[in-house]
């Protein structure tokens, strides 16, 4: 496990502003290792993410439930110029491994990056949090078209494809208002889905999708446009379930 990731890298939602990377041609996932030499492991690494999750790769295990204890509030969203993020108050925490991760911000991919049985959502959000050596993990959640989702409500009118606007969220949300009630889930060792691809991230992600409405997914497809890496190969890594 590397450490020692910075803690501006989390709240940057990975950026380097040295190097400019895209979703879309010669900038896109295809070169990212290429674009600079701090992105190698977007080309060389053997434990990248996104996956596909399938029947191949699992293995049954004795996984505890997750222990989360999200008790701060959403500060701010804004449009990086890569994803919709909220920023999240001082004060929530995944407990894992008998360590402690903070919650830093959540964000947004269309479609999903990860799959599922080969099948990508048409939206995904990362919850990445920190701990104290630098380690990352970061929970993943599912999005499928249905009923209109609640917590998306609370600040969808603040979205807009003015960059780095920080928009501050006065209505209270709780970033564990997006998750699934049953929060089972697979679990992986992989990276980074964005440059420069950081390998050592511990990857949670829950089983069960949860809602959103037709005109909310619009709403994110139109400002965030197709932001997902491509699924990479699994290798020789197992996904635990």
């Amino acid at each position: 496990m590397k450490k020692l990731i910075s803690l501006s890298l989390i709240t940057t939602s990975f950026i380097f502003a040295s190097s400019h990377w895209s979703y879309q041609g010669h900038t896109g996932p295809k070169y990212w290792g290429d674009l600079d030499e701090k992105f190698k492991m977007c080309k060389i690494g053997k434990n990248q993410s996104p996956i596909d999750i399938k029947k191949e790769v699992l293995v049954k295990a004795c996984i505890k439930p997750l222990k989360i204890s999200y008790n701060s509030k959403a500060k701010n969203v804004l449009n990086n110029g890569h994803t919709i993020k909220v920023n999240v108050e001082s004060g929530s925490y995944l407990y894992i491994d008998g360590k402690k991760f903070e919650l830093k911000q959540f964000h947004f991919h269309t479609p999903s990056e990860n799959k599922i049985n080969s099948k990508h959502y048409p939206m995904e959000a990362h919850f990445v949090h920190l701990n104290n050596k630098g380690e990352i993990a970061v929970i993943g959640v599912m999005f499928k078209v249905g009923k209109e989702n609640k917590a998306i409500t609370k600040f969808q009118n603040l979205l807009t494809k003015q960059i780095n606007i920080k928009k501050p969220i006065y209505l209270t949300l709780k970033a564990d208002e997006l998750f699934p009630k049953n929060r089972d889930y697979y679990r992986f060792n992989g990276s980074l889905t964005t440059p420069p691809c950081s390998e050592g991230v511990r990857w949670y992600v829950f089983k069960e999708p949860v809602e959103i409405s037709k005109e909310q997914l619009k709403l994110f497809e139109k400002i965030m446009g197709k932001n997902n890496r491509p699924t990479q190969p699994v290798n020789a890594r197992k996904v635990l379930y």
